[in-house]
């Protein structure tokens, strides 16, 4: 096995903000949906706890968008200009998950620290971080002050048009976390992936000398 350096630390830093925000969000996102559900503050505190915590993430989003957009590293992203081989290469990701890694085959992504993302996990992501994500956010803060932007909410289709977007992709990213840390355990070892992303360096196999 070889280490290579994979994940900066300002990625890490940005991820894991994500990652804990997401989790007080949901938590208390369900709180305030579903009053009754959870007890575990008060409706008014988790109310205050999810926009605090709304606002973080919304800052923490801009953070990695200047980081991606103003580093080399926004190839990560989209490191195949060919289309056609790009969701090739996507497709045939989709296969290894459903079926080939059942079999035994290898992964037909190598990571490295320009191609972290397999076409998959890119198709994927750039769809989250640069439409879904500022979705989210956007009706999130139209919600937060219905007064300030009422002109908008109704322009929208009204209070019950945003907020059932904002329910919607909050559904969605609770999935999305659970087939995250799935897909995060299939490194060579089940920690494997969660180690890269507290020391930055991922284990790459080398092929068997000649």
């Amino acid at each position: 096995m070889k280490r290579v350096y994979v994940h900066p630390l300002p990625v890490r830093l940005w991820h894991w903000t994500n990652a804990i925000g997401f989790v007080a969000l949901i938590l208390t996102g369900l709180q305030i949906r579903y009053v009754g559900l959870l007890g575990i503050v008060s409706f008014k505190t988790a109310v205050t706890i999810h926009n605090f915590v709304g606002f973080v993430l919304i800052a923490n989003y801009f953070l990695w968008l200047i980081y991606y957009l103003f580093s080399d590293k926004i190839v990560v992203y989209h490191p195949e200009l060919d289309p056609r081989k790009y969701f090739r290469g996507a497709f045939r990701q989709m296969w290894y998950y459903g079926y080939g890694i059942f079999k035994g085959e290898p992964n037909p992504h190598h990571v490295t620290a320009y191609r972290k993302f397999n076409a998959l996990q890119s198709l994927t992501y750039q769809l989250i971080m640069m439409v879904l994500v500022p979705i989210q956010f956007y009706t999130g803060l139209l919600l937060w002050n219905l007064e300030r932007f009422a002109g908008t909410v109704e322009f929208l289709g009204g209070v019950r048009v945003v907020a059932t977007i904002h329910v919607a992709l909050f559904v969605f990213f609770s999935a999305f976390i659970f087939v995250h840390a799935y897909l995060a355990s299939l490194g060579h070892t089940w920690s494997a992936h969660y180690k890269a992303m507290v020391t930055g360096y991922e284990e790459i196999e080398e092929p068997p000398a000649k």
